[in-house]
């Protein structure tokens, strides 16, 4: 074991502190005044008149009989359900048809689902259209959140914090903002720069390597941006490909093109700010043990570790989204054998356009983040 040197400790002096500050302070003051500025007042969503009420019940006992003939996605067979609507004020019983039919729950006794009611000529019309399931989520956050903090301690702890903050900004300020008619992407720009800025120091200190990390992200993110907002145009993507991109585009009058650019930019944060702290963290534990090491030293030594590391994340992209479209890669293809039609096709090459768009910024923040470290470490070491 060697001696350590005192001066290892140089990052965390109160002169580097005060650097960091410096260049910090006005990226998150820029953040702020774009946080308030496009803060949406009390958005009152108009209801769907269209959408039917929903009822919470428990399916006490299941009648089967004999199909008259063979049904069409036969989920649950013939026969009817008798359910207790467990939320009214006085809970009864009904008798419902059991759901059959693409995307039907498979129901049993015992189970707790959700009915819709439709009114009809001879009166309402209960239908099971799905399960509950809270009680089971609420189990996987809990074993979620105690796996965390079993293996990550405080570290853990405050990746909880960071975590609760991100869904907050994007439920109480992103969602709200677009839904306002705010430009989506630069609510998603404004909403990611303050994810960053807060998560990051909240997980990992206010240091020179987070402080690295967090230049690295936003000029990596800015790139992403960019490079979505041209390759949108350039393949004239609309970014309505769906039942609900549709019902989002004409229902709340949202920009869909500029939803799905939106999409991009916060879907690569978290990729980006992996590839960064790795990275600021690499170069200042190389500096650190390399005291003799230069810019372009600590600058190569970082790239090398940067590329093993994209060499995997890369994949992990594709196979993400590859995996969040694969029906509709299935449903492409059995309609259209054309490899260059399905490839074309807005649905498959909005995906494309996610992942390669995403990819390139992640290139990006390698090389951007691994020079401002080794830029930083090599002056603090000298």
């Amino acid at each position: 074991m060697g001696a350590h040197h005192p001066r290892h400790a140089a990052p965390e002096s109160a002169g580097v502190r005060r650097l960091a500050l410096a260049v910090i302070a006005p990226i998150a003051l820029a953040t702020v005044v774009a946080l308030v500025v496009l803060w949406p007042p009390g958005l009152e969503v108009p209801e769907d008149e269209g959408s039917a009420p929903e009822f919470a019940g428990e399916i006490v006992q299941i009648e089967r009989l004999a199909c008259p003939e063979t049904l069409d996605d036969d989920v649950n067979g013939c026969g009817a359900a008798r359910v207790l609507l467990t939320e009214e004020d006085e809970p009864r019983t009904i008798d419902v048809t059991l759901p059959n039919g693409p995307g039907a729950p498979e129901v049993e006794e015992g189970d707790h689902v959700v009915l819709i009611r439709t009114e009809t000529p001879e009166g309402a019309n209960f239908s099971i259209v799905d399960h509950q399931r809270a009680n089971q989520l609420w189990m996987l956050a809990a074993a979620f959140v105690l796996a965390v903090v079993a293996f990550g301690r405080w570290r853990g702890i405050t990746a909880l914090a960071g975590l609760t903050v991100t869904f907050a900004l994007l439920l109480f300020f992103v969602v709200p903002a677009i839904l306002a008619g705010e430009p989506p992407l630069l609510v998603a720009i404004v909403g990611s720069s303050a994810i960053m800025l807060t998560v990051l120091y909240l997980t990992h200190g206010f240091t020179l390597s987070t402080t690295v990390a967090v230049l690295g992200t936003l000029a990596s993110l800015t790139i992403t941006g960019a490079l979505s907002a041209f390759s949108v145009a350039a393949l004239h993507l609309t970014g309505i490909t769906d039942d609900i991109s549709t019902a989002v585009g004409t229902s709340y009058s949202v920009n869909m093109e500029g939803l799905l650019l939106a999409g991009i930019v916060i879907g690569s944060l978290g990729v980006l700010d992996d590839v960064t702290v790795t990275q600021a963290a690499t170069v200042g534990e190389v500096a650190r043990a390399n005291p003799a090491y230069g810019f372009l030293q600590l600058y190569r030594a970082g790239t090398r570790v940067g590329r093993s590391h994209i060499a995997s994340v890369i994949n992990t992209i594709i196979l993400a989204y590859a995996g969040s479209s694969l029906p509709l890669l299935i449903l492409i293809m059995a309609n259209n054998g054309s490899l260059g039609g399905v490839v074309t096709d807005q649905v498959i090459a909005q995906e494309i356009v996610r992942s390669a768009v995403a990819t390139l910024g992640l290139v990006a923040a390698v090389p951007v983040t691994t020079a401002l470290a080794a830029a930083v470490s090599s002056r603090v070491e000298a």
